[in-house]
């Protein structure tokens, strides 16, 4: 009979968060190998992921991180509240952003073959969903590269942003208008960027409102173009009102930072959206 004592299996709980129990069950089964002990607990995982493929993971958490030049956002998903407010569950969500922000992968396969003491994220999700019971899912991966990228993580984790500006400036600049993209939610940073299918869109559902509301049918387009005009003021971020500075807008707001100051690409991920 192989003893096993409190220190093996501590040594294994804190390599792969399993509990107590768990650990020692499995380098029993093992008989003492630490090794095969990770197997049987990530093969476990593997079942309960099997089990579990069809449920709704549409808690969690969303964090981002940036810095210089670099940011990075994830979306680590699972299934019930009380897992995603665990400070664990957030440990864990932290850990695949860290490895995200020191080796700047381009994608989620990238991402997920990151690896993080010797297993690598896909693995790891995998293993800690035996440890959780719920699936987890890493749902969403977002980078912004850019002279100057700021971050944004709302209370509670349920929602974040990454910036990227034209040129450095100080933090808290960066942050204000991080959270203008978090408050306001644009569709694109300027009109120019909104795409030919939403402005289709948005003219189309303007023509139906004047129609409703009696207008000439010679007058329709000259109401619907003021109309998508209001769109654009409202909805791209460069032309919206700078939550902090009213009657002045986000590009205003930046070109008085520092001349010319202006953002090149946006993410904004919450949980659901």
């Amino acid at each position: 009979m192989i003893k096993i004592t409190a220190s093996d299996v501590n040594a294994l709980r804190k390599q792969t968060g399993a509990g107590m129990m768990d650990c020692k069950n499995a380098l029993v089964e093992a008989e003492g190998n630490h090794d095969a002990a990770v197997d049987i607990l990530r093969k476990k995982g593997q079942k309960i992921a099997a089990k579990r493929a069809d449920r709704a993971a549409t808690e969690g958490v969303v964090l981002s991180a940036s810095d210089g030049g670099f940011g990075a956002l994830i979306s680590l998903n699972c299934e019930t509240d009380f897992v995603a407010i665990n400070e664990g569950f957030i440990a864990l969500a932290q850990s695949f952003l860290d490895a995200a922000m020191a080796h700047k992968p381009t994608n989620m396969d990238q991402l997920m073959a990151i690896e993080l003491n010797g297993m690598t994220i896909s693995d790891k999700i995998t293993e800690q969903t035996g440890v959780i019971g719920e699936k987890l899912d890493l749902s969403r991966f977002e980078i912004v590269e850019s002279d100057f990228v700021a971050s944004y993580i709302h209370g509670g984790n349920k929602l974040a942003t990454l910036v990227g500006l034209t040129d450095q400036v100080d933090t808290q600049i960066g942050k204000d208008v991080a959270m203008q993209v978090a408050a306001m939610s644009p569709v694109s940073v300027d009109k120019d960027s909104v795409s030919q299918e939403v402005i289709d869109k948005e003219l189309e559902v303007a023509k139906d409102l004047a129609r409703q509301e009696g207008k000439p049918e010679e007058m329709l387009d000259k109401i619907a173009n003021g109309r998508l005009n209001k769109f654009f003021k409202e909805n791209t971020l460069l032309n919206q009102e700078f939550i902090k500075e009213s009657k002045t807008s986000v590009a205003q707001y930046l070109d008085k930072q520092k001349k010319g100051l202006t953002v090149t690409s946006f993410k904004r991920v919450g949980l659901g959206l």
